[in-house]
């Protein structure tokens, strides 16, 4: 071998240092190998697969490289004693279906149609991707539409919930999901009906997170007398299946959840009590963040622009956020923190070089010199030093891990082509990600580590340009391996939204008891938390907790930072986390009975923002930040560091620095209508007058001085006097009523309630509110009309947001008094397949259920209720019914009775009911099936006059 060069002398001192592994990596041509050598069999699979790569016709480029490679393998395409423990990690159900992402040009009717013709069933649909379970086979089919970009593998994400890793949990099936929340909900009705006195505050619920002493938020609301008033929190996470459970043991009071976003798994139900713990009366949103990338950013945006957030919170990363540019989430972060809304996001749970728990490796790439003769293009070289060593070494517990590669291209538009390898200690390929970069790609590999111990990684550039690097194993270790290869690990696993500029990332620290298990085998104590005491300067993080800084290269647009510079010298860094909160905490929920991870911490430091918000109505982004980073009490080591941020925050020094007025908060209830003219009956008729009696309920935290309501309409032939009426002071918590005067005219349609618009003001930042109130106009008619569904009956497509629709047409009945809604049937019982019934369906948990009115307004009657339960059958859905429909459990099925629904019907009659009434249901779960067959409307319209 010719030695020459700096590279060349690197090369050789690993020869002395690392073993013939590594050195006949380095200098493949120095010797002939025998076939068993490692070495031999790593180049020579590589060479394999590259060949398979350069092999690929156009539609196969347009695959993931796994799925390209599954599906030859299928075909009896690649020689297995060439790659004899592959495996591609593509999962693929019993029935010969995957979950993949279809990206496209232009997302229409017409592509989504086509997609549905070849078996797919669509999951979730963007301006330009498509998420669908479609049959493994008919994806080289969909790679050949010349509309199509890309198909690639579902990418998946992780939440920040840290659990066992020793304990891998089993996969959640309905029927063990659906027992544990139903199981939950009995405890919960149980407790609440039996519990005669209560320990914690009546705001708080049955379990109150530790975080609330530890950040002394307790402390705070009672010094500075501020609640979260004013203030609505939302979070994004997994799923909220224990809702109703937690609402019944008073944990939780209503949550505005997005329709249809109700999602599953029950990490977003812990967030909330978590914020409800620390902010009593700030009002609660949810919405998943687990359907796909691009729903988790519309999510995030909906929560801002049509829920009206102020506060947002999540606990998860896609694997396919680029740590190098802001991506889909990331530029809905932007969007809502540009609009004022305030974004917190756990940091995440993939450890940092301070602890010895990371396994990230990020810098540039270096060349090793191996590229001639076995394979194409140059491996990189981890080593620092003199040495070269193009694997870098997993710890034995880095089994089934998440591996993402990310080199600084921007997205959708990387030529440089970088492939990631795992190989086991005896050189084999056990699987790969070289998927191709031609100009129109994102710069991204990714893998799942396989099982036992040896494993390493390596990085391959194909083609292309130098450029930096993030390789990143999602809760596993880069480590020293048994045959003499060294670990290398770097700080900056933060990646994605949680980055982004504005956002504050969040850092976890103990609030009690220690993490109860070792994050690997051998691994030293973890810490113990302060309660029932406070948080103090002496408190340690926990060893799990992801460190940064993170370096970006281009804006959100694609374009560089630095043009021309795309390495360590170039782009912008962040300074990521910003602050650390509690994890470790008690909630109600299964599963997150002891909350440990940056999911828990996150929801904390929310809530804290929450009552510093209450407090100073009108506070900056940058307000906040600095008040939250300038008090925060610095962790070791000292001064800002890269895991804990500026150091863990306490409420009640926030509120120190910020100071807090409690503020007032008045709100109009629900009117009283006493005719005083007319026929003497109870009824407000068109020709007569009533007095209105409007209520003010101030439920605030502060006094309300100056209270002034003013009612007025818009509505032809109706006087409202006088306009305005003083209601002077109310203390918080107290309610006045005024009395004001209503006239209508004669020729007042009958039935046509009045909207009354009530707007009140007060001495405070929060004022106004302001209101629609309705005036019911008739004397409500004893007769019932019945409008029932005589249409063919409606399949329902299994797993498929698009979901069935059936109508029903109204006609002469104008205004109505009242509206029940019926899901009927003849004979009501559990058979599959059931015809007597008004839904038949398996697994009555997977539906969700909306009705819309004729002028386009739609309340949801149920959201994936029933769990294993089959069939509902005379069900009806009334506003008054005293349970609602989200508390049965499968053994009440067939679901019979009278039940309350999700929303309102009464918000359906304030225009003319005539026209076509619609029910739509989808099914949001695989394997099980039914259909719409009968229901109906029942109206009650009113009486002549």
């Amino acid at each position: 071998m010719k030695i020459s060069g700096r590279r060349d002398l690197r090369r050789s001192a690993t020869i002395a240092t690392i073993g013939a592994t590594v050195v006949a990596l380095a200098a493949p041509g120095a010797a002939a190998k025998a076939p068993a050598d490692p070495a031999d069999r790593a180049y020579a699979q590589i060479a394999a697969l590259q060949q398979l790569k350069k092999s690929l016709t156009p539609a196969e480029r347009k695959l993931d490289s796994r799925l390209a490679i599954e599906l030859r393998k299928r075909n009896g395409k690649v020689a297995a004693n060439a790659l004899p423990e592959l495996s591609t990690g593509v999962e693929v159900s019993a029935s010969g279906r995957t979950e993949v992402l279809v990206r496209a040009g232009k997302v229409d009717d017409a592509l989504v149609n086509r997609l549905r013709g070849v078996g797919a069933g669509i999951r979730h649909a963007s301006a330009d991707t498509v998420l669908v379970e479609a049959p493994l086979t008919a994806l080289p089919a969909i790679a050949e539409w010349k509309d199509v970009a890309e198909v690639s593998l579902k990418t998946g994400l992780i939440s920040s919930h840290e659990t066992d890793p020793r304990k891998r949990p089993a996969a959640d099936t309905k029927e063990a999901k659906a027992a544990r929340i139903e199981s939950a909900v009995r405890r919960a009705q149980q407790k609440a009906a039996a519990k005669a006195t209560a320990t914690a505050a009546p705001t708080q619920g049955a379990a109150v997170s530790e975080g609330d002493r530890a950040h002394a938020a307790d402390t705070a609301r009672t010094r500075y007398k501020v609640s979260g008033v004013g203030v609505k929190i939302c979070a994004l996470s997994d799923g909220i299946d224990s809702l109703a459970a937690s609402q019944a043991s008073g944990d939780l009071p209503a949550v505005d959840v997005l329709p249809g976003q109700e999602g599953s798994g029950d990490e977003g139900t812990a967030m909330l009590e978590i914020i409800h713990d620390l902010a009593p009366k700030a009002e609660l949103g949810f919405a998943t963040a687990f359907t796909s990338e691009a729903s988790f950013a519309a999510n995030i945006r909906a929560l801002r622009f049509e829920a009206g957030c102020d506060i947002i919170v999540d606990d998860v990363v896609y694997y396919h956020e680029s740590p190098f540019q802001d991506g889909l989430p990331a530029q809905a972060v932007n969007a809502v923190t540009a609009d004022g809304a305030f974004y917190f996001s756990s940091a995440g749970n993939e450890g940092n070089t301070l602890d010895g728990t990371s396994g990230n490796w990020e810098g540039d790439f270096a060349g090793s010199g191996r590229g001639v003769g076995k394979f194409a293009g140059d491996a990189h070289d981890f080593d620092p030093g003199a040495g070269v060593q193009v694997f870098n070494p997993l710890s034995p517990n880095s089994a089934g891990r998440v591996t993402t590669l990310w080199w600084a291209d921007p997205l959708l538009g990387s030529a440089n082509d970088y492939d990631l390898y795992l190989f086991n200690a005896a050189g084999d390929v056990t699987t790969f990600s070289q998927d191709t970069q031609n100009g129109d790609d994102d710069p991204w590999e990714a893998l799942q580590t396989g099982s036992g111990t040896g494993q390493r990684l390596a990085v391959v550039k194909f083609a292309g340009a130098d450029r930096y690097l993030q390789l990143s194993v999602f809760r596993g270790r880069f480590t020293d391996s048994a045959d003499g290869l060294k670990g290398f690990s770097t700080p900056g696993v933060t990646r994605g939204h949680n980055s982004a500029e504005q956002a504050f990332s969040v850092a976890a620290a103990p609030a009690a008891k220690p993490l109860p298990f070792p994050l690997e085998t051998g691994d030293p104590e973890n810490p113990t938390g302060p309660y029932p005491n406070v948080f103090t300067k002496q408190s340690k993080p926990e060893r799990f907790t992801s460190d940064g800084p993170r370096r970006v290269f281009f804006n959100a647009d694609g374009t560089p930072i630095t043009p021309g510079n795309f390495s360590s010298t170039g782009g912008f860094v962040r300074a990521k986390p910003q602050i650390t909160a509690a994890d470790g905490v008690t909630t109600t929920v299964p599963g997150f009975e002891t909350f440990y991870g940056t999911s828990a911490a996150a929801p904390h430091a929310a809530a804290i923002a929450g009552l510093v918000l209450s407090g100073n109505p009108g506070t900056t982004n940058a307000e906040i930040r600095a008040a939250l980073t300038g008090t925060a009490l610095d962790l070791a080591p000292a001064g800002y560091d890269n895991r804990t941020g500026s150091g863990v925050i306490r409420a009640d020094l926030v509120l120190r620095n910020t100071g807090a007025t409690p503020q007032p908060l008045v709100r109009t209830g629900t009117p009283t209508v006493t005719p005083t003219t007319g026929d003497g009956d109870a009824y407000l008729e068109p020709g007569e007058t009533a007095t209105v009696s409007v209520p003010a309920e101030n439920v605030g935290d502060g006094t309300a001085t100056g209270v002034n309501v003013v009612v007025e309409t818009a509505d032809a032939g109706v006087t409202v006097t006088p306009r305005a009426r003083s209601y002077g002071n109310i203390a918080a918590g107290a309610t006045k009523t005024r009395d004001y005067t209503l006239k209508l005219d004669a020729g007042y349609p009958l039935g046509r309630p009045v909207k009354l618009s009530a707007r009140v003001t007060f001495a405070g930042i929060l004022s106004p509110t302001a209101a629609e109130l309705l005036v019911p106009v008739g004397q409500v008619s004893t007769t019932v009309r019945d409008f029932a569904y005589t249409g063919p009956v409606v399949p329902i497509p299994d797993n498929d947001v698009a979901g069935a629709s059936a109508g029903v047409e109204v006609t002469g009945v104008g205004y109505a008094s009242s509206l029940t809604f019926s899901i009927d049937g003849t004979e009501c019982n559990t058979t599959t397949g059931a015809t007597t019934v008004g839904i038949d369906h398996t697994w009555v948990g997977d539906l969700t259920a909306t009705l819309t009115a004729p002028d386009g307004r739609s309340i949801a009657l149920f959201a994936r209720d029933g769990g294993g339960g089959n069939n509902i059958c005379q069900a009806v859905f009334d506003d008054t019914a005293a349970a609602s429909f989200s508390s049965v459990t499968s053994t009440d099925a067939p679901f019979t009775g009278t039940w309350r629904p999700d929303g309102s019907l009464t918000s359906l009659r304030s225009a003319p009911i005539d026209g076509t009434w619609t029910l739509h249901v989808t099914d949001g779960v695989g394997s099980d099936t039914g259909s719409i067959r009968s229901f109906a409307l029942h109206a009650t319209g009113f009486e002549p006059a």
